[in-house]
């Protein structure tokens, strides 16, 4: 008698729609939660897919990227320039994150500009 264990048999890929889907909604979920549905996402999802991988990657580090620039934004405030770095980082990650999500719900590979590269 063997018993495999679960934990160590790879994920089961996703199918196409499950892709498509996940990967439109950490797009979209970036726009209300920040960088945390990517990186959950990321984190969860990763072996699942090459789609499924690379849009989370991608999601993940336009969102990074996003969250460095508000903090140097946040700091900035007090020389008002900040003022308008957190609201042209708002338009941006609006802009992008629907545009992604479109590109995503398409099965098409989106990569955002302006990204750092920090996931592969």
């Amino acid at each position: 008698m063997t018993t495999e264990n679960p934990y160590l048999t790879p994920p089961e890929p996703m199918s196409p729609s499950d892709e498509k889907l996940w990967a439109t909604l950490v797009h979209i979920g970036g726009i209300f939660f920040g960088f945390l549905p990517a990186l959950i996402a990321y984190l969860l999802l990763k072996d699942r897919g090459p789609f499924i991988r690379h849009h989370t990657a991608t999601a993940l580090n336009f969102q990074l990227t996003m969250l460095i620039a508000a903090v140097a934004g946040t700091i900035l405030v007090l020389l008002v320039v900040g003022i308008f770095i957190l609201l042209a980082i708002t338009v941006l990650v609006i802009v992008f994150s629907i545009i992604a999500a479109v590109a995503a719900y398409r099965g098409e590979s989106y990569t955002y500009p302006m990204a750092i590269p920090f996931v592969k």
